[in-house]
């Protein structure tokens, strides 16, 4: 066991935005084998693409990580490291489905003495209450005997090059005090041994799924705020820059909450209040406000296109941007759907442009025919920019009279544009 603990040989299961570049980081130290299901990710990454943009093609090509969809490399592994999705079913309930699988497949090659740690989002008692059973019963080998259980919360931020794995705190939790010792010298290799070490691991889960729920719910509260300016005739954005000089003013803004991670964690830590007979009134009360704002924007800017012209019911509406945040191309769970959606309900003809999104994703997934170029984009009644990437933070009034028809509406959804000064004939709205 004493070389098991110095040079382990480490698994990581699932290649996405958290277990890619996790794995990348953990290559400098120990023979890692990245693993996942899908072939075409793994022949990307073999030919140093990386679709999540997270890791550069030098990076990838000059590394010695060994990625691989096929099971037989998970083999005689000391570390395995599971870093899948957990989404949530249509009813909002926890979908524990890639979790299952990925213990059923583990627990086939599980040796004695390996430790298998979850980074995926869950709620508290997952880990050891729902995949340690399995790795047990698919291994024939006994949690806390055998093997080990762990857990070390994921805290990536899709596009973010500031708060990168190497550069932040990590939280680190064990079956048993010598594994969670083992996991801090693992993961202290990657970001200088800054890490925490969590009481238990029913601890560390429910600090990760509350880190999402807090930001879900501050950022309703802002969207609340929203919508209450708007009947005031009122921009949130001038009332944030105001409210923003008091020195403990929190500063979130307001916009559609979607991705893998603030939309979908809060339902987890709700499911496991109410299986403890709690109703969860706050968690949810946010959940509610943030689910609804596609439809609020999208009302809203009918709304003002019916001012500006009555007597037409239905308008050519171009949205600029599809994903679920700026500067990537993830289209998980992104609310930008529910505006488009919305609008279309309402009788109006949308245009999506997104020049980071996936063009065959967003056809095979979201049933969008995506619009990559700017040359495209002529003789539209109203752009709403939902997504600030950067090259429309880059676009200038002569840019906006080529898209628009004279008296055209430009809903700023990001207040992206508040300083472009528009000729008097535009309609300029903002939250």
């Amino acid at each position: 066991m004493q070389s098991d603990h110095l040079q382990p040989k480490i698994a990581v299961i699932g290649l996405g935005y958290v277990g890619l570049p996790l794995a990348v980081a953990l290559v400098h130290r120990f023979s890692v084998t990245g693993f996942d299901i899908d072939k075409k990710r793994i022949e990307e990454l073999k030919s140093g693409f990386d679709r999540t943009h997270e890791i550069e093609e030098s990076v990838l090509k000059t590394i010695t990580l060994h990625c691989t969809d096929d099971l037989n490399d998970l083999h005689n592994q000391d570390v395995y490291i599971v870093t899948v999705p957990t989404p949530v079913t249509e009813e909002n309930t926890p979908d524990l489905g890639p979790l299952q699988k990925a213990s059923e497949m583990i627990g086939r090659y599980l040796k004695k003495n390996a430790i298998v740690v979850f980074e995926s989002t869950v709620y508290p008692g997952v880990t050891e209450e729902f995949c340690g059973p399995i790795l047990e019963r698919v291994s024939g080998l006994k949690a806390g005997v055998d093997f080990y259980l762990g857990y070390s919360p994921e805290r990536i931020n899709p596009g973010d090059k500031v708060h990168t794995i190497n550069r932040i705190t990590k939280v680190v939790a064990g079956q048993t005090p010598e594994i969670a010792e083992k996991l801090k010298i693992i993961y202290g290799t990657i970001n200088q041994d800054n890490i925490f070490v969590a009481k238990n691991i029913k601890t560390a889960e429910a600090a990760k799924v509350i880190e999402n729920a807090q930001r879900d719910i501050n950022i309703a509260f802002i969207n609340e705020v929203a919508t209450i300016a708007a009947k005031l005739d009122l921009s949130v954005y001038d009332i944030l820059d105001a409210a923003n000089t008091k020195w403990n003013f929190l500063p979130f803004q307001p916009g559609l909450v979607g991705g893998h991670c603030i939309g979908v964690d809060p339902y987890y830590l709700a499911h496991c209040a109410r299986a403890l007979q709690h109703e969860p009134e706050v968690i949810l009360a946010g959940r509610r406000i943030n689910e609804s704002m596609g439809n609020f924007i999208a009302l809203s800017v009918h709304e003002k296109l019916q001012k500006i012209n009555p007597n037409t019911l239905s308008k050519h509406i171009l949205i600029l941007g599809l994903t679920f945040k700026e500067g990537i191309p993830d289209l998980r769970n992104t609310k930008v759907l529910d505006v488009i959606n919305h609008l279309k309900k309402l009788g109006h003809t949308v245009d999506v442009h997104d020049p980071l999104a996936d063009p065959n994703e967003a056809k095979t997934h979201l049933g969008i025919d995506l619009l990559t170029s700017f040359s495209q984009l002529k003789n539209y009644d109203c752009i709403v920019g939902t997504v600030p990437h950067q090259p429309y933070l880059q676009l200038t009034v002569e840019d906006f009279q080529k898209f628009l028809t004279p008296k055209g509406l430009i809903a700023d959804i990001k207040n992206m544009w508040k300083r472009v000064k528009l000729p008097p004939d535009f309609t300029y709205w903002t939250l």
